[in-house]
């Protein structure tokens, strides 16, 4: 399941935050803050498709994200690789290393990842 840009800029408030009040959310927005009741609808949707939980305390509700941000982006960059890409990670790694504006010192920064992890998967 996918959020919406706006869901994962709250997303991305909750996983900085770890757990966070709606005024605490709020707070977090860019002027000119959403209503309320917008960030009150966006955070029952997103509780609905299982991302955010939250505790009551009175009339009031801690929330707090369920998914975990790694995960929920390597869901997402699995997605763009499957539909995008052929399914083919190669295909979105050579993409990405030519159409991004990367230096050598980031591309061979990169090497050194992937010589990593051949080396994890030949164990």
């Amino acid at each position: 399941m996918q959020l919406t840009k706006t869901e994962e800029q709250l997303m991305e408030f909750l996983w900085t935050q770890e757990k966070a009040f709606m005024k605490d959310l709020l707070e977090m927005f860019p002027d000119p803050k959403p209503a309320t009741t917008t960030v009150a609808t966006l955070l029952k949707r997103m509780s609905e498709k299982g991302f955010v939980g939250y505790k009551e305390y009175g009339k009031s509700r801690e929330y707090y994200p369920l998914v975990k941000k790694s995960e929920y982006f390597s869901k997402q960059v699995n997605g763009m690789i499957k539909s995008f890409f052929n399914n083919s990670a190669a295909q979105f790694a050579s993409f990405f290393t030519k159409e991004t504006d990367m230096s050598a010192d980031e591309l061979e920064e990169l090497r050194k990842i992937i010589d990593k992890e051949i080396a994890k998967k030949q164990q």
